[in-house]
């Protein structure tokens, strides 16, 4: 079993890291936070002060990190994973990010003899825990077959897109429509409750026609319920927004739903709601059409 540096340790990183070791793979750990830390520690994994001397320790080096800036300060920074890459070493960030980092990562990994992945997931934290994630990976195949086996520990869908940043721009179109479909259905319950239709029976009948979906399923349930404890940050689903429309202007796609979702949930932080669920979106519009229930 190879060993694995794993860096960041959020929601999804956690447990995650926690399923690698579970299936004997040693693991060195860094986080900002100590807690996580502790935990894994406690089941085995050691512990790293930097990202540098984790690398130094390690065959593959996984990174799971909130944004680019992240990311790039990770493996560019002084104590970064690749002052201390060497020939044969595998590089995979699962952080969502911009493909352009992905790029840079892949060329400076190549230029040490080393191969790098872009393997953004999709599933939350209850796929990271079951470890049946949806991973889109981009990268050269001889990367790929490497990383295979640790992939498929993590996930139940790994699929390889691309080149490098391909990943990311699958991933970007997962959020698109994610997020899309989270406004519709939003919207279509806020109607049905505006026009004094009950919105249960409306999403109980909906679930049997060709609007079913998983989001009306899952997050439909949650606006009804007023459960908007996070499972997926409002905050981190309007960022994936931000690389998405990045993404889109230098294609020249232009996404105008995404857009609107964007600043959607940008109303929705303005309202406090940046640690909510983002199916909390429709509390912004209800407030639109005149309703004022609380986010809860």
């Amino acid at each position: 079993m190879q060993t694995v540096a794993f860096i960041g340790l959020g929601i999804m990183g956690r447990p995650m890291a926690l399923n690698l070791i579970r299936a004997g793979h040693p693991l060195v750990a860094v986080n900002r936070s100590p807690g996580p830390l502790q935990a894994l520690e406690a089941q085995g994994a050691k512990v790293a002060p930097t990202p540098a001397a984790a690398a130094r320790d390690a065959q593959v080096v996984i990174t799971m990190l909130g944004d680019t800036p992240d990311v790039e300060q990770v493996y560019f920074g002084p104590q970064g994973v690749l002052s201390a890459t060497r020939a044969g070493m595998l590089l995979i960030d699962m952080s969502t990010v911009d493909p352009a980092i992905a790029r840079r990562i892949a060329e400076a990994a190549r230029d040490a003899g080393a191969g790098a992945l872009d393997a953004p997931v999709s599933g939350g934290e209850a796929g990271a825990r079951a470890g049946e994630l949806s991973i889109m990976v981009g990268g050269d195949e001889a990367a790929f077959a490497q990383a295979l086996p640790i992939l498929e520990v993590l996930g139940k869908r790994v699929v390889r897109i691309g080149p490098s940043g391909a990943g990311q721009v699958a991933k970007a179109c997962n959020q698109i429509i994610v997020a899309v479909t989270l406004e519709a259905v939003g919207e279509a319950l806020t109607l049905a409750k505006r026009a004094g239709v009950d919105p249960e029976v409306v999403r109980e009948a909906l679930l049997g026609g060709f609007a079913q979906s998983r989001v009306l399923e899952v997050h439909g349930l949650r606006m009804l319920q007023r459960q908007f404890q996070p499972g997926f940050r409002a905050e981190l689903h309007r960022k994936d927004l931000r690389i998405a429309l990045a993404a889109g202007r230098s294609a020249q796609a232009p996404l105008p739903a995404t857009a609107l979702v964007h600043e959607l949930l940008t109303a929705l932080m303005a309202r406090g709601g940046a640690g909510l669920d983002h199916s909390a979106l429709v509390t912004v519009l209800e407030a639109l059409s005149g309703q004022s229930d609380p986010a809860g």
